[in-house]
């Protein structure tokens, strides 16, 4: 069993921040992201998508230009988040919580969800997870098929393994999800490009549940994500 996380009233303490930055850059793996930077652009001067910022990195941010910072991770009391946090306000960035999950298929509250978030948000604007392949995959796609126009099919290039998503493991019931769809849209001469018809899929025939239990992993994508890469 790993150790307790900081909480928000230890932070308030000089020992408490101590083992907040100690949670962030061992518990969480940042010191891992000094050498592996999974950083990417989504729509040119518009979305970035990465891992669990450092208030360092958060500076870097704001000097190029982004005024949202999207935390995919949701609003979970740990010492990462309160670095976030608390560095978002001091930059005077706007941060948003928004919980999605990796070995999930997205839910419809996540869907529309998601849909009203890109249309709401100021931009520039960065979204991360915790290590920017999965969930930030997940959420590259539905901005580019919801926002940019392009069909869904070609918008899953963000779950790819260019970024570390792995779509043999739990995490490719994301993709599974996503793939239903364009079958539908196949066989019943829907367009892929079409968000409308998309929801009215989602709304009439679509369920999250029956579709993560008809998904099978291989061994050694599981291996891979559960094991290796140690996925949240």
């Amino acid at each position: 069993m790993g150790a307790r996380a900081v909480t928000r009233e230890e932070f308030a303490t000089p020992q408490g921040r101590r083992r907040a930055w100690r949670e962030l850059m061992l518990g969480d793996h940042g010191i891992l992201r000094k050498f592996y930077d999974n950083t990417h652009e989504v729509a040119a001067g518009k979305l970035w998508r990465s891992y669990q910022p450092s208030p360092v990195d958060l500076k870097r941010w704001k000097a190029r230009g982004i005024k949202t910072i999207i935390n995919l991770r949701g609003d979970n009391p740990n010492g990462y988040f309160f670095l976030e946090e608390e560095a978002c306000a001091k930059l005077g960035l706007k941060f948003v919580t928004f919980r999605v999950f990796s070995r999930e298929a997205p839910s419809r509250d996540a869907l529309y969800g998601a849909r009203k978030l890109f249309e709401e948000i100021e931009y520039p604007a960065m979204m991360h997870c915790k290590s920017g392949a999965d969930r930030a995959g997940l959420m590259a796609t539905l901005y580019m098929f919801f926002h940019e126009g392009a069909p869904l099919d070609q918008a899953m290039e963000q779950l790819s393994f260019k970024y570390g998503h792995v779509k043999q493991g739990k995490t490719g019931v994301i993709d599974y999800a996503f793939e239903q769809y364009i079958a539908y849209a196949g066989e019943n001469g829907k367009s892929p490009s079409s968000v409308e018809g998309f929801f009215s899929w989602v709304d009439s025939a679509y369920d999250p549940k029956k579709i993560k239990e008809s998904f099978r992993a291989t061994r050694w994508g599981n291996i891979l994500t559960e094991w290796i890469l140690r996925r949240e």
